[in-house]
């Protein structure tokens, strides 16, 4: 190649690059400088992408956090029952360490109030944001490395090519067509339907007793119960649980914290005491401290589900042991805004206790599992 076809062919990738960085900062398909305001927005279902634009463009006094078991709530739904303006941030498996980041990046826009599914299985020990290849950490920082890693990204070009032909009348209608999660990153028009189950999904056939006793069985098999005790280590919870949870409300004390313990099955405890005891005690120990902890912090409320039996133990509200279906999603907002479940400091203990006699007395039913059904659930 001559020099000056070399020459050219630099010049002409300079360009192009140059075009889609301009493409970029013009569309800011994230929104992460601004919010859309000539085009018609998208969204994506990678919660630990989209969140650092959501944070920066929409407009809340309250912060909806948690693991996949606070994924499928709608925004609006929240607003009805609970009250006040939304924003959903909840990301499926994530640990205490990615929340408190995330939560952190929201609590800057200065909101009035969080709400906060927290489990046990959060506090296990999990990478540093900067080494957790899924989140991108510097995204939530906007600093120059996030922001040119963003604007020099050629899949975010494309989507910020697509979002304009969206928007343009002409081109609209194809658009639209190919608009789906397998093509493009950014497939959902519309903030309330991210991460929602579709209007055609078939809730009976995934939530049944079938499908939870199945699951519990899986995880009681003697070749999978030592998953049972995965990441249950008691000191690596407890300085997790002190960093991420004490450490992120004790900084922000004109916050309201309303923090929920979800409504698992009563097999998830059942599990673990017939195949892993020693991690239902950590379990119990654990929530114990958390319990005590949370309810003498001035702008904390705590509510725990666990041990409201006609739900936890009506296991036709349940995908596997822990995931519960949106029948249940909606209850839940219900004793947020009642504080019918709220524990009560001076009695920090009586729900624990009550799980615990639950999880004693209970006697699992006979159980014969279905050539179609799973082994269960999801990552939280």
């Amino acid at each position: 190649m001559s020099v000056r076809n070399l020459v050219q062919f630099v010049g002409a990738a300079v360009a192009v690059m140059l075009m889609s960085v301009g493409l970029n900062f013009v569309v800011d398909p994230l929104q992460l400088f601004r919010s859309a305001n000539f085009y018609k927005p998208m969204y994506s279902n990678d919660s630990r992408m989209q969140n650092a634009g959501l944070i920066r463009s929409q407009t809340f006094d309250t912060v909806f956090m948690g693991t996949s078991l606070a994924i499928h709530f709608r925004q609006s739904d929240i607003d009805r029952v609970v009250g006040g303006r939304s924003l959903k941030l909840s990301m499926t498996g994530s640990s205490s360490h990615e929340q408190s980041f995330v939560l952190a990046a929201a609590l800057a826009r200065h909101p009035k109030r969080v709400i906060w599914e927290v489990d046990d299985w959060i506090f296990r020990n999990a990478p540093d944001v900067d080494a957790d290849i899924y989140l991108p950490a510097d995204l939530y920082r906007r600093n120059p490395r996030g922001i040119a890693e963003y604007l020099f990204n050629g899949v975010m070009a494309r989507e910020s090519a697509w979002m304009l032909a969206r928007s343009t009348p002409l081109l609209a209608p194809v658009a639209t067509r190919v608009s789906t999660g397998i093509v493009f990153k950014f497939p959902i028009p519309d903030v309330d339907d991210i991460n929602v189950l579709a209007p055609t999904f078939d809730l009976g056939s995934f939530y049944n007793a079938t499908r939870a006793m199945a699951a519990f069985a899986s995880i009681t098999s003697p070749a999978r119960r030592v998953y049972l005790a995965d990441g249950y280590n008691f000191d690596a919870m407890m300085k997790n649980f002190e960093r991420d949870a004490i450490g992120l409300i004790q900084a922000n004390p004109e916050v309201q914290f309303d923090i929920y313990l979800p409504p698992y099955s009563i097999l998830q405890f059942v599990a673990m005491r017939d195949a892993s005891p020693a991690t239902l005690k950590i379990v119990y120990d654990f929530t114990a401290f958390v319990a005590q902890r949370l309810t003498q912090l001035p702008n904390v409320r705590l509510h725990d589900f666990r041990a409201i039996k006609e739900v936890t133990h009506d296991l036709s509200n349940y995908g596997d042991v822990i995931h519960h279906s949106p029948v249940v999603d909606a209850k839940v907002l219900q004793w947020l805004a009642s504080g019918e479940y709220r524990v009560d400091p001076s009695k920090p203990l009586a729900s624990l206790d009550a799980l615990k006699a639950q999880v004693e007395a209970y006697r699992v039913p006979r159980f014969s599992p279905s050539p179609l059904v799973g082994e269960g659930g999801s990552p939280r």
